[in-house]
């Protein structure tokens, strides 16, 4: 079943709908029983990530659409931006 990206923002505020993001750089890494996907958009400062059960073909280059919302991550004892994606499709 496809969510809807409309119903989604509709229902959550902090949510963000984009379309056609340009993917420059993809890359997938194993963390506890999950594949953690980490996307860098064209013309965004701050990483997008997802966890999978598995891997996917490589985005990198490819056009996706994208819900997500913003969250603090700290690594070191620093935090950082990233945005948290909970929807993603190749556009």
């Amino acid at each position: 079943m496809q969510s809807d990206p409309k119903k989604l923002v509709d229902k959550n505020k902090n949510l963000t709908h984009s379309e056609l993001m340009k993917v420059i750089s993809h890359v997938q890494r194993e963390q506890d029983n999950w594949i953690l996907h980490t996307l860098v958009i064209e013309g965004c400062d701050v990483p997008f990530k997802f966890k999978r059960k598995g891997n996917y073909k490589s985005l990198k280059g490819a056009r996706v659409n994208m819900t997500y919302y913003p969250q603090q991550e700290t690594v070191a004892g620093m935090s950082f931006e990233m945005m948290k994606v909970v929807r993603i499709k190749r556009g």
